[in-house]
Order: structure tokens, then C-alpha cells, then sequence
């Protein structure tokens, strides 16, 4: 059976691609959680002929002025308005609510009817079926009339969607156990969230997921690990151009795992992570930077200084640095926004920078659970399909009481990179070592790390000093003496 697309592609991937046809579905909400908008996205979608948007209550002139705003196609959707028009008082100032029920309920229906048996839509959208149910005080009777409307919606081969404003003072149950699905949208302080109570004789992703209405409707950002076709286990070593370097990590770092580079703030962790991006480019491979912190000039600078052609890299398209700012996303909504980009572009190395950037960016509403959670995420689909990860990690010490992360991520690295600082003949010098590697040996010395006018330099062991962790060097190798 074809399935009927939405026309919002992360409520399709919790539909397990769409819904059925000539069934009825129920979406629930408040006020502005955006049913209307969906119900939009619903009709709009339809390559089938012509779809019905019925309005209870809102004027209709008003939902097409929304609704072309928002860039929606209208050439195939009849609208047909049963809201009260301005002259509605005029008109019936002389008769109570109980006999506007008898008055107004029959010629309502009546209409609906008629509008879907000369138009033979394919989808309808009812906003809301709320105001049908104020048309009635016999809930037995109500039920019987929307019943009759979806068996009606099916016998003439349309898809029902019914919009519900759901509320505690006024529950919707009897549509609930009427109709084929129910799709709920529900709002938590600043953050909104879609979620499926019920799909007969389908399938769909269970969970919470977030939602968000912007300029062009609705996008929902599934809550899940998407299957993604395994690559072969291709973990051939990547190299970073620097042959003590890669010494130190046994060759270099396999392709499709994650490395976190972590240190104190100034020791070099992010140019470290561009220089396996640049000889990624000499490979003819595609690399993506997201900085949470720094701007992209700075990186550009920075890497410039020290002969890293950034510049080039970025105007042949080997690289792209794209700056998230603050607040902006949601984590969910960053790793599809990762996630599209790495299978549009075909990309072979991301960097993270950094971590406690990546902390701060999102609203205040989002846990710490969560964002740990979309970064566990974000891992795992990576490294399914070969897409190695570099994680930037600032830790708050420069000398002393080190962690290696400090976010309760370590489970997820296969490499753990540190770079330090240390005092040594009175001058600050800078170390880097291994701390963690999965998927083979590694050098378990510490080298000097220098970044200097021709890029980065990796020198010998440390084998004479000890300490360096812990920020108390000392020199063995002449007798134990502190320097």
C-alpha cells in the first residue's frame, strides 16, 4: 500500500513513512500548537487532485493569508468556511445557545456532505471538530455523527484529518477511540513536542520528539537512532601529516571512530583537530567544523598563521566551517541538522567545537541527559556509516586534578587525545599524549607538543620527566631533582 506523505519529512520517519489512505486521524492540541499548520502541510502534500480544508473557526481569508506566508501551495485545496461571519449577531440576535444547536448542527453537517460528494477530495482536513461537539449535549449522538463522517470519507476514497483542541475542562476521548491515529502536540515551557498515541495496522517510532514551527511550517526532529546502511568495516587508519604523531597513536586514528582532544583552554586542540582535516583534503575527502564559540574568522586566522591553506580548503569545498549560534536549536534538532548535512555532502570527518560549547548552546529547558543523549546519538549513527568524529573538550585546570572530559562522555570516545601545559626550566611548554585508544596499541609516553610558524611539531618522549598530569614535573632523569 502507498502511503500518504505529510509534507514534513521527521513526521514521516515516525509514521514509518506515512499514513494509510482512506483512514481518519486525529491531531490534538492547545491553542497555536500548530494543527492548523499541519493540517496545511497535509493537503498541500496531495498529488491526487483536490483536497477540502473545512474551517469551524477561523475565517478562512485569514488561514490563506498564513498559510501563502508560509510558502504553502494552495492551487489544489477548495476551502470551505462554516465560521461565524461578521454579520452572524445581526442576523441571529434573537436565539439561545440550545436552539442554535438544532438550528445551526443539521445545515452544518449537511454542508460538509455535500462539498465532499461534489468535490471528491482526496484529503480533507476538519479544523476543529471542537466546534461540532458544542453543536450537541448528547454525547452518544456526537459520536454517531462523526462516525457517520469517516465511514462517509472512506466510502468516497478520502483520507480524514480531524484537528481537536484538547483540553483537561474538555477532553476529546470519544474521537480518540473513533479514529485510526492520534497524533498529540504538546508544549513544555519554550519547547514543543509531537508524539503518537495510536496508528491501527501500522507501525511507527514510539518516544517524544521534538517539534518546531518556523517560517516554512512545521519541522519535527525524530527522537531516535535512524537506520542508516552499515559501511564496511573500513578502519583504515587515518593519518595527521605528522609522522611522530601518528607514532604516538599507532599509526593514527581508525576511520568512522570518535576522538576527544582534550585540554586546558589556548594548547592547541582545535588546530589539531584541522590539521587531520587538511590532510583529509589532500585525499580528496570532505570535512565539516561546527564551532560553538569561536567565530569562523578566528579559525581561519589562526590556522593561517601557521601554514595551514584553510582558505583553500574552504574555496574548493574540502571543508566547511559553520558557526551554531547560541539558543538557536534544540539537540535533537541539531543532530538532524548534522545528520542532513553529512548525507547531502557526502562528508568523511566532523569536528565538534567544543564540548562545553555544545553544553551552553541549547535553551536552559534542555537537560543535561538530553543533550548527552543527541551527542550518543549523533555518535552512533556517524560511526555506522564511516564518519569519523573529533570532539573538542576544554577542561577548566591547567595543571593538576585533570579529567578527561568533564561531560560524562568518555564511554563514547575510542581515542582520547590530552594535551597540557607544564612548567619546565621556568617556561610554559606544552605535552600531548594517549590516554585511550579501542582499537589497537599506543605509545604511552608523553612528547612535546609545539605549534610554531610551519604548524604543528610532536617531539620526543617526555621519558625524563614525570608528573606532568599532575602539574608537580619532575625531572628523573638527574637524580629526581624539581625543576
Amino acid at each position: 500500500m502507498d502511503l500518504l506523505k505529510t509534507g514534513i519529512a521527521g513526521l514521516d520517519e515516525i509514521l514509518r513513512g506515512g499514513l494509510r489512505p482512506f483512514r481518519s486521524y486525529l491531531v490534538r492540541g492547545g491553542p497555536g500548537s500548530g494543527k492548523t499548520t499541519l493540517g496545511l502541510h497535509f493537503l498541500s502534500q496531495s498529488t491526487q487532485g483536490k483536497n477540502l480544508f473545512i474551517s469551524l473557526g477561523e475565517s478562512v481569508t485569514k488561514i490563506k493569508d498564513d498559510a501563502k506566508g508560509r510558502g504553502f501551495n494552495l492551487s489544489e485545496i477548495e476551502f470551505l468556511e462554516l465560521s461565524p461571519s461578521a454579520s452572524f449577531l445581526r442576523e441571529h440576535e434573537g436565539y439561545d445557545i440550545f436552539t442554535s444547536q438544532e438550528v445551526e448542527k443539521t445545515p452544518i453537517i449537511d454542508q460538509i456532505i455535500a462539498e465532499i460528494e461534489d468535490l471528491q477530495p482526496a484529503r480533507v482536513f476538519l479544523d476543529s471538530a471542537t466546534y461540532l461537539s458544542y453543536l450537541s449535549n448528547d454525547k452518544f449522538q456526537y459520536r454517531k455523527e462523526i462516525l457517520s463522517l469517516i465511514d462517509f470519507t472512506a466510502e468516497e476514497d478520502a483520507t480524514l484529518m480531524i484537528a481537536s483542541e484538547s483540553t483537561q475542562q474538555n477532553p476529546d476521548y470519544d474521537l480518540q477511540f473513533v479514529v485510526d491515529g492520534v497524533l498529540n502536540f504538546t508544549r513544555e515551557e519554550d519547547e514543543r513536542y509531537l508524539y503518537i498515541s495510536k496508528l491501527r495496522g501500522a507501525n511507527y517510532l514510539s518516544g517524544k520528539h521534538s517539534l518546531k514551527l518556523k517560517e516554512a511550517g512545521i519541522e519535527v526532529y525524530p527522537d531516535y537512532i535512524p537506520v542508516a546502511e552499515k559501511k564496511d568495516e573500513d578502519r583504515k587508519k587515518i593519518s595527521s601529516g605528522i609522522p611522530s604523531l601518528d607514532k604516538l597513536l599507532n599509526g593514527g586514528i581508525e576511520r568512522g571512530t570518535t576522538t576527544i582532544i582534550s585540554g586546558p583552554t589556548g594548547v592547541g586542540k582545535t588546530t589539531l583537530g584541522v590539521q587531520y582535516m587538511k590532510e583529509a583534503a589532500g585525499r580528496g575527502e570532505k570535512s565539516i567544523i561546527y564551532t560553538f564559540e569561536e567565530s569562523v574568522d578566528t579559525i581561519i586566522k589562526r590556522c593561517e598563521a601557521i601554514k595551514i591553506p584553510i582558505s583553500d580548503m574552504l574555496d574548493n569545498s574540502f571543508l566547511e566551517i559553520e558557526q551554531i549560534n547560541p539558543l538557536r536549536y534544540s539537540p535533537a534538532e541539531f543532530f538532524t541538522r548534522v545528520r542532513k548535512k553529512v548525507e547531502a555532502s557526502q562528508i568523511d570527518i566532523i569536528m565538534l567545537d567544543s564540548l562545553s560549547g555544545y553544553k551552553m548552546a541549547f535553551p536552559d529547558n534542555s537537560t543535561d541527559n538530553e543533550k548527552i543523549k543527541q551527542l550518543h546519538i549523533l555518535n552512533k549513527y556517524l560511526s555506522r556509516i564511516g564518519v569519523t568524529i573529533i570532539i573538542v573538550n576544554e577542561v577548566s585546570n591547567i595543571i593538576g586534578d585533570f579529567k578527561a572530559t568533564g561531560f560524562g562522555i568518555s564511554y563514547l570516545a575510542d581515542n582520547i587525545i590530552i594535551l597540557n601545559y607544564l612548567e619546565y626550566g621556568s617556561q610554559i611548554r606544552k605535552s600531548i599524549g594517549v590516554l585511550k585508544k579501542r582499537l589497537s596499541d599506543f605509545e604511552r609516553y608523553l612528547r612535546n607538543f609545539e605549534i610554531g610558524e610551519y604548524g604543528i611539531e610532536v617531539g620526543e618522549p617526555l621519558s625524563d620527566l614525570q608528573g606532568i598530569l599532575t602539574g608537580n614535573v619532575v625531572n628523573i632523569g638527574d637524580g629526581g631533582d624539581r625543576e
